[in-house]
């Protein structure tokens, strides 16, 4: 398997497994998301188009790129959710709830605070997580890319 191609399947894989992981989290333990945790899921769905349209499309290489810096942003935003969640910085976003349950719907899903990570492992949030595995994921991405000679 070629670099190029490699990194078209990590473009692909790679926002595919953390959504699944997502969603598995919230509908399987009930870890409901709040609006940061929102904001990092949408690039990784912009990343899996991006990814799909390098496996269709001329210019592979060119769209497993887009895809990886799609994935960064979602890394980048699971990186300040984190630092708001450790209270290294305030968030931009009041996420805040009255009681958990959301006064306008009482039988919508809780809503969850921004500030509180609802799970961690040796001390790491989900959106820390996040952080680690996009940002590493990227880059390996963005080095397949480019240090291959051959056209995609």
């Amino acid at each position: 398997m070629t670099r190029p191609e490699q990194a078209r399947l990590l473009a692909l894989a790679l926002p595919a497994v953390l959504l699944g992981g997502a969603y598995i989290s919230q509908y399987g333990f009930g870890l409901y998301p709040c609006e940061m945790c929102w904001w990092q899921r949408y690039p990784h769905f912009a990343a899996l188009a991006l990814a799909l349209a390098g496996f269709a499309l001329p210019a592979g290489r060119m769209w497993a790129g887009l895809a990886a810096l799609a994935i960064l942003a979602s890394g980048l935003i699971g990186g300040f959710h984190a630092g708001v969640e450790y209270g290294w910085w305030p968030g931009i976003t009041p996420c805040a709830r009255i009681g958990g349950i959301d006064v306008l719907d009482p039988g919508a899903a809780p809503l969850t605070r921004c500030d509180q990570a609802p799970w961690d492992l040796f001390g790491v949030s989900l959106a820390g997580f996040n952080f680690l595995f996009s940002s590493a994921g990227a880059i390996a991405i963005l080095a397949l890319t480019t240090v291959s000679g051959r056209k995609a």
